[in-house]
């Protein structure tokens, strides 16, 4: 899979990002939660983002 950064909060690498893969899909980079209280199959997880971020990559015509 070829994964290229389109959009992040910062320039480090532990930070909110969103990718693009050359499988027209997204990866999204954020902070795992705990406290959401939710079912979620083994093979998936959640992430949390700022919606800012999302915002963002519109705005700037990333997605």
């Amino acid at each position: 899979m070829k994964v290229t950064k389109l959009i992040s909060t910062c320039d480090i690498k532990d930070c909110p990002t969103i990718y693009a893969t050359d499988r027209g899909t997204l990866l999204v980079q954020g902070e795992t939660p705990t406290d959401h209280g939710l079912q979620i199959p083994a093979h998936e997880t959640l992430v949390e983002i700022p919606v800012e971020l999302i915002q963002k990559a519109i705005r700037d015509n990333l997605i």
